[in-house]
């Protein structure tokens, strides 16, 4: 079975309010139609800090209508990228804060439960890094509230950090559940200037949910193919994995969103696809 081939929410679209990546609230059903013209499988969607509770993930009435209009569509929501959590880490230094995140987490957990979502995706880096024994050891203790139920849903946590591999392997086996997993952005590795070889000899057999996205050494995003990101490497590695995870298109985006996206999915399917 092939891997299914996805896009990160809001991609297609023009800018939520002239923000990068954001849940395009009020016309985020309009993405379903655009994936199936141009053949993707799913799209990851997207919860963000901001008005958060507006988004349709938050409630039962919410998660009936990405139902039906996935079904509507045949374009599935097979992962969630929880971006609330850079906002609102869970190993935040706030106990109230964190409860509130917890709160957060169990209600995607209960909604990626009804749509079928395989991974939730929490970004740990930038506000939310887990670089520091005791961002990690706090992070550690909070999700393991969590793990029973994971494992019952059979969903995965996907976590992305900043931490080298090694680090990250002890992050994992401090957690200790097979359903904590790893989501793999490759553009975020470049600019982290980190080893897809070393990466993947350490833990490739964990990856979830891979982000394909391209960026400079210690910068930002750039069309696929034009930063420093070693697709060759990572992909020729990646063929010794049995990854059964998706691929979502989180690739450079412009103001408009859907032109610049055909042209980079062109390239990485008629490159790697």
């Amino acid at each position: 079975m092939k891997n299914l081939l996805g896009v990160m929410q809001g991609r297609l679209l023009p800018k939520y309010e002239g923000r990068y990546q954001a849940h395009p609230k009020g016309y985020w059903q309009d993405e379903f139609k655009i994936a199936k013209n141009l053949g993707l499988d799913c799209i990851e969607f997207i919860l963000d800090f901001n008005d958060f509770n507006d988004n349709p993930l938050m409630h039962n009435e919410g998660v009936d209508e990405i139902l039906s209009i996935s079904n509507f569509h045949g374009v599935s929501v097979k992962s969630i990228c929880a971006d609330y959590f850079m906002e609102a880490p869970l190993h935040h230094h706030d106990e109230v804060e964190v409860e509130k995140s917890i709160k957060v987490l169990e209600r995607l957990i209960e909604s990626s439960s009804i749509l079928g979502v395989n991974d939730i995706v929490i970004p740990c880096v930038d506000n939310s890094s887990l670089v520091g024994s005791h961002n990690a050891n706090r992070f550690i203790e909070n999700i393991s509230g969590q793990i029973k139920n994971i494992e019952k849903r059979n969903i995965n946590i996907a976590l992305e950090t900043d931490l080298p591999p090694r680090d990250f392997v002890n992050l994992l086996e401090n957690i200790n559940s097979n359903n904590v997993t790893i989501n793999y952005d490759i553009g975020n590795s470049a600019s982290l200037g980190f080893d897809p070889v070393e990466e993947l000899e350490c833990y490739g057999d964990r990856i979830s949910d891979i982000h394909i996205k391209d960026r400079t050494l210690n910068g930002g995003p750039v069309v696929l193919g034009s930063g420093n990101a070693n697709f060759d490497i990572f992909f020729e590695k990646l063929i010794g994995f049995d990854y059964k995870g998706i691929f979502i298109m989180q690739a450079y985006r412009d103001d408009n969103g859907v032109e610049i996206f055909k042209e980079q999915m062109d390239w990485f399917v008629n490159n790697y696809g």
